[in-house]
């Protein structure tokens, strides 16, 4: 009974795929692939004889019953070509019911033979005719057949329509039990959609049902007593919706773009169009097929590119010499693409979309000048673009193909010019970067290539016209006088006497081929202290040079000259001269600070630093000596004493009241001959304490003799 045991198998679990089409105008309902008569009996009268028919079942895949294949659960017995149930071989016996399961590509389903009257028939049971064993327990859940159904989806009313039926099959007394449908679609969400009778156990479906919102039901069928009290169960009940072909082909774009390469070989793939159809994808409902309708513009020829029906592979069919982007009327083809469901019959649906496809350039021509010779003019002396070379191209503008490189191979070993590709109009633009000059050479060759960014496709070379000659010719201008050396630099010593020479300017005139006279003037000088000879170019002083003016800076001293020549029209040039201004003693040092501070206390903070400073350089200026003034009597109170080349230290020699004083000090320093300055330094004597200081703000008092002598005899007294 293994065979048997297959059948209930597949009878509870297996998933039919079917193509089943709507109901038909008029109200007529559609074919139902399956068996049409799903209960048979065959009354026993006598051993069964073999290869003799017993009984013809009525089944219709839909499609023509072809490949169509039965097992039945006795092997003794199967369904021939004429769907007949016949015995295989003479038996005296057979179970009290067969089972049928009848299949195909298109339909799933069983059927069931009752064979009443078999000698000892309660002897047999569901648990015989599966091979089980020899008595099935009460109550069993195997005892509820519940086989797969299959309802075809957008079914029109009238509803409900019964689509199966659960049976039990028990040694009870039938209608003691009643049956009961839950799960998803009876008794849960979305509910209501599928019933059960609850005395006969069809099954119905109330309403339309859409495959590509659900494909299928998984639910449970059990029998109950009348108080509610499960007998048999749950069985699994597993419905299936049947697609519909309500689902046209959808392209997820409605225009693509795609391109190829001119010169690409027949069947280069140039884009792949993918439609998607939201019916089953196991059936034809959504096998879908794709042609080209249309291509625009239709030349050279209608027929430029073929789309692989099934993959929607866009692949090219025109010639690699034909498919040339300079010779097409076009570089954009658009092609309108169809894709159809149901493999592309007549009876499928449809969706549409645009492949946009462009012919890309590859560096198949070589740039050509327009000329074989340009000719520029320029005059001496200047810079910028003299002339705009042209070229032709016939591949894309705005490709490495298309942008020109120029090159000057020849005639320019001081790199006095320079080429540029023009972005705008690939032109190139020959420039002068040095300034020619007419009296050196007035005329120059250049021998000038241009080629592309891009690379040249292997069968193609550039020729002579990938080279051009350029005349540029220099034209002569009336220069300015040129300055030798510029700027001069020169050395001279401060405070030298007025109408001493100071330097001789050199100018010369770039146009040695005409005489010219230069003359000389006064452009820039700040201070107003040189003068220059107009014909000769001899700068002498007209005042005093002072290295610590304002106007001189870092000890140099800088004016501007100019050279006229007497061309027509004139002329100028200009140079500089930079005078390096050498010191000499002429200031006098002064004291820093102008005021000190110590302590009433000569023996508490009574001393005080000053130094010297000085406008000149050393060695006119430090080391500084620094000394009390002449006046009788200084050094009885005060000392000046040395601390380095610089600075020295004021100290008070004894107490003196708080108040101010003026102390006159001599400085001088170490030029030759040195300079003296007689200066005074305010001191101001202080009450000091602890890290404060008490000093007097009225006016200072001379240290004068008087004064000394009496703090003198003060000092006396005290003692």
């Amino acid at each position: 009974m293994e065979t048997g045991v297959r059948i209930l198998l597949a009878f509870l679990v297996h998933h039919q795929i079917a193509h089943v089409g709507g109901q038909e105008d008029g109200g007529h309902e559609a074919c139902v692939p399956g068996f049409q008569v799903k209960n048979y009996q065959l009354l026993y009268s006598g051993p069964f004889q073999k290869d003799r028919a017993l009984l013809q079942v009525k089944f219709d895949d839909c499609a023509g019953n072809e490949d169509v294949k039965f097992d039945v659960s006795d092997p003794s017995f199967h369904v021939d070509k004429d769907l007949n149930l016949v015995p295989l071989q003479d038996d005296l016996y057979s179970g009290p019911v067969l089972l049928i399961h009848g299949f195909s590509a298109h339909a799933d389903d069983m059927a069931q033979v009752d064979v009443p009257g078999l000698p000892g028939q309660s002897a047999y049971t569901l648990r015989d005719v599966l091979g089980l064993g020899q008595k099935l327990p009460n109550r069993s859940k195997r005892s509820i057949l519940v086989p797969p159904m299959i309802v075809t989806e957008n079914q029109r009313a009238p509803f409900p329509r019964i689509i199966g039926k659960a049976q039990v099959i028990s040694p009870e007394k039938p209608g003691n039990h009643i049956f009961r449908l839950t799960g998803p679609g009876a008794d849960q969400d979305p509910k209501g959609l599928f019933t059960i009778n609850i005395d006969t156990g069809d099954v119905s479906v109330s309403r339309s049902l859409d495959r590509e919102a659900i494909d299928s039901y998984q639910l449970e069928v059990s029998t109950t007593d009348f108080a509610g009290n499960i007998i048999e169960g749950p069985a699994i009940l597993v419905i299936t919706v049947i697609d519909q072909n309500d689902n046209r082909p959808i392209f997820k774009e409605s225009r693509y773009t795609g391109e190829v390469l001119e010169g690409s070989p027949t069947g280069t793939t140039v884009m792949t169009m993918t439609a998607f159809d939201a019916d089953d994808q196991g059936t034809d409902n959504a096998a879908l097929r794709y042609n080209i309708i249309r291509q625009s513009p239709d030349k050279p020829s209608p027929n430029m590119f073929y789309i692989d029906a099934e993959r929607g592979d866009i692949v090219t069919v025109i010639s690699p010499m034909l498919l040339d982007r300079e010779t097409l009327p076009t570089t954009t083809y658009e092609l309108e693409i169809v894709a159809k469901d149901m493999a592309g019959s007549e009876v499928g649906l449809t969706g549409t979309a645009t492949a946009t496809i462009t012919i890309t350039d590859k560096n198949d021509h070589a740039p050509e000048f327009t000329h074989p010779l340009f000719e520029a003019h320029v005059h001496e002396g200047s810079t910028g673009v003299v002339v705009n070379l042209t070229v032709d191209d016939r591949d894309d503008p705005a490709t490495g193909a298309w942008r020109a490189i120029y090159s000057i191979i020849s005639g320019d070993p001081k790199q006095s010019f320079e080429i540029q590709t023009n972005p705008d109009n690939n032109e190139g633009m020959l420039s002068v970067v040095k300034p020619l000059d007419y009296e050196a050479i007035a005329f120059h060759t250049l021998l000038i290539k241009v080629e592309n960014e891009d690379l040249l496709v292997p069968n193609v070379d550039y020729g002579p016209s990938s080279t051009a000659t350029v005349h540029v010719t220099v034209e002569d201008i009336n220069e300015g006088p040129v300055f030798m050396p510029d700027p001069l630099i020169v050395t001279r010593m401060e405070n030298i006497p007025v109408g001493s020479f100071v330097a001789s300017l050199n100018a010369t005139d770039p146009d040695i081929l005409e005489l010219q006279s230069i003359r000389y003037a006064v452009l820039r000088d700040p201070a107003g202290w040189l003068s220059v000879n107009p014909v000769r170019g001899t700068v002498n002083t007209s005042a005093s040079l002072d290295r610590e003016s304002p106007y001189a800076h870092d000890n140099k001293y800088t004016a501007l000259f100019i050279a006229t020549d007497n061309g027509t029209p004139p002329a100028t040039g200009t140079g500089t001269l930079i005078i390096h201004l050498e010191d000499y003693n002429d200031n006098a040092p002064y004291v820093v600070p102008s005021v000190a501070q110590v302590c009433e206390d000569a023996h508490d903070m009574n001393v005080a630093i000053v130094g010297g400073w000085d406008k000149d350089l050393p060695p006119n200026a430090a080391p500084f000596k620094i000394e009390l003034g002449k006046q009788p009597g200084l050094d009885k109170t005060w000392k000046v004493t040395r601390l380095n080349s610089t600075h020295s230290q004021i100290m008070l020699l004894h107490s003196l009241k708080k108040a101010n004083y003026q102390l006159p000090l001599l400085i001088t320093d170490s030029g030759v001959p040195p300079l003296s300055n007689n200066t005074e330094v305010k001191v101001q004597v202080c009450i000091c304490t602890k890290g404060r200081r008490y000093c007097s703000s009225a006016h200072s008092h001379r240290t004068s003799l008087l004064m000394l002598f009496t703090t003198l005899l003060l000092v006396l007294v005290c003692l």
